[in-house]
C-alpha cells in the first residue's frame, strides 16, 4: 500500500478575515462550514438560508461585530458572498 503524508501542505490553525471599517471579521473557514452554507447559498436563498449561512460562517464574535455595525439587509449579503469568494477563491453572482 502506497502513503503519502500531507500534513505539511495542510492548514489546521488559521481562518481567514474580512475587514470592515478597519474591524477584523473572522471567517469560519474549515471545509465542513463552507459546504454547508454553498448548500444553503444554491438557488433562490430566503431569509432561513441566509440566516443559517450567516451563523454558519461567522463566529459568534464575529457576529457581534457585525451587528455593531447595523448593516442594511442587503449591505448583509454582500458580506455573506464576500466571505464566501474568500475561502473558495471564487466570484459569487451578483443579484
Amino acid at each position: 500500500m502506497k502513503k503519502i503524508d500531507i500534513t505539511d501542505r495542510l492548514n489546521f490553525e488559521e481562518n481567514s478575515c474580512l475587514i470592515i471599517k478597519g474591524k477584523e471579521i473572522e471567517v469560519n473557514s474549515d471545509a465542513p462550514s463552507m459546504l454547508k452554507v454553498l448548500q444553503f447559498m444554491g438557488g433562490d436563498a430566503g431569509a432561513k438560508e441566509v440566516n443559517e449561512a450567516y451563523e454558519t460562517l461567522f463566529p459568534e464574535e464575529s457576529r457581534e461585530r457585525l451587528a455593531k455595525l447595523k448593516l442594511s439587509f442587503d449591505d448583509l449579503i454582500v458580506v455573506i458572498k464576500a466571505a464566501v469568494e474568500l475561502i473558495t477563491g471564487e466570484k459569487q453572482e451578483k443579484e
